[in-house]
């Protein structure tokens, strides 16, 4: 096979997934000359090629005549991909990769009732041990993994879980043990897309936490760095933060999320 046979193949890979993506953006379908003309192809080419994609039961004709729409393959495809993946397996591999990029604790979590339940864990080097460990239950609102994953809860179920006692146990003296100062700042957690802990769950130590997104976009878990507070520097928490949001994110698009843009 030449060069240019195989510079041709990928094209016409890369045309499909085009396809694909543009699809995506409009369910209600497209019709011949606006793909053509969204995607800048000639329309003898584009014609047969959705064409090919009709046949093999990726696209469908839609509702209106002549339009393409994204078809049931894909469905087959997807519900595949996502039966073959495991939060916990898929978890450890980027837990292991995340600790090694910074030589700190990472955590995965997902929230039980008001608890946090550990589910992977990789130390780091550092001489202060956390009182975690994989299948160990801890208070939700004591860490930053079980801020990030409350902050998937609506209002109303924040106000019928914490509001009702007057105060919550304190871990640690930096613990959160207003109700309300706990609701207020989940709400903050749910804005920013992060959280943090300070020295709230283990004396000496900190966190950043990010969540983790299944295919539906919805939160199934959180993932966290841990970091002696002597190093918890405005630098190394912004260092920190960035990784464990990357992380987190790659370890959502394993599960099947995609990023929304508007």
């Amino acid at each position: 096979m030449n060069d240019v046979t195989q510079v041709s193949v990928v094209k016409s890979a890369a045309r499909v997934f085009d396809v694909f993506e543009l699809l995506v953006q409009h369910p209600d379908g497209l019709s011949l000359s606006e793909i053509c003309v969204a995607l800048a192809l000639p329309k003898s080419s584009a014609h047969a090629l959705l064409h090919t994609m009709v046949l093999h039961g990726y696209l469908r004709e839609g509702m209106r005549e002549r339009t393409y729409r994204l078809g049931p393959a894909l469905f087959e495809l997807g519900s595949a991909y996502i039966a073959s993946t495991d939060l916990v397996s898929d978890g450890w591999e980027i837990v292991r990769h995340t600790s090694r990029a910074c030589n700190e604790t990472v955590h995965l979590a997902v929230l039980d009732g008001d608890e946090v339940l550990y589910v992977a864990k990789e130390e780091g080097t550092s001489a202060i041990r956390m009182v975690s460990a994989v299948g160990k239950r801890f208070p939700a609102y004591a860490t930053g993994v079980g801020k990030v994953l409350l902050a998937n809860l609506s209002d109303t179920e924040l106000l019928s879980r914490f509001s009702g006692a007057s105060t919550l146990a304190a871990i640690t003296p930096t613990t959160i043990t207003d109700p309300a100062t706990l609701i207020t700042m989940i709400q903050q957690v749910r804005q920013q897309g992060y959280a943090l802990d300070h020295e709230e769950s283990t004396p000496g130590l900190c966190c950043v936490a990010a969540p983790v997104y299944d295919a539906t976009g919805a939160i199934v878990a959180g993932m966290s760095i841990s970091v002696p507070n002597i190093r918890f520097t405005e630098n190394r928490r912004e260092q920190l933060l960035e990784l464990v949001r990357f992380q987190a994110l790659r370890l959502s698009n394993i599960l099947g999320y995609r990023t929304r843009t508007h």
